[in-house]
């Protein structure tokens, strides 16, 4: 039987293989892409750090998000969760980055935006890309999908 490699195992494989190091800059999963990144035996020599940054002041003052990037797109947004992750990468000093922000539930929701809308944007050099999780699971649900897919997509950019 061989034992199923969970991602955060691979995320770690392939940052070490590579030589590489890793940020997250996490709103609505609240530091459990970090968590689960640093719950892998050795994750210090790739895991640069993590900001939690649950206010609109904290993307801008500490990532670097435009407030114009806020008010024009949201922000739930693929411009903003972009601008995360780079703000993330250049304040952790870190070759790549994972950002996530969302309206994980039960409340927040609009016509635009339901609950469980969340983007969430890997970056890895200059390169970014993101993804739109939609559909509402319940709260926990939906940050745990949101950490795993933020996982996937960097696992997805750093293999090319």
């Amino acid at each position: 039987m061989h034992k199923k490699i969970l991602i955060e195992e691979e995320i770690g494989d392939i940052l070490k293989e590579k030589k590489l190091t890793m940020a997250t800059a996490e709103s609505c999963t609240g530091g459990g892409i970090a968590a689960l990144v640093t719950s892998i035996s050795g994750s210090s020599s790739y895991f640069n750090g993590s900001i939690v940054a649950y206010q609109n002041e904290v993307k801008e003052q500490i990532l670097n998000v435009r407030p114009e990037t806020i008010e024009r797109y949201n922000v739930v947004s693929a411009q903003t969760v972009e601008e995360m992750a780079k703000g993330a990468m250049k304040a952790l000093h870190a070759d790549c980055a994972v950002a996530t922000s969302g309206i994980a539930g039960p409340t927040g929701g609009d016509d635009e935006r339901p609950v469980g809308t969340i983007w969430i944007a890997a970056a890895y050099h200059d390169k970014v890309v993101t993804m739109k999780q939609e559909g509402d699971d319940g709260r926990a649900q939906n940050i745990e999908k949101a950490i795993q897919n933020a996982l996937l997509l960097l696992k997805k950019l750093l293999k090319g």
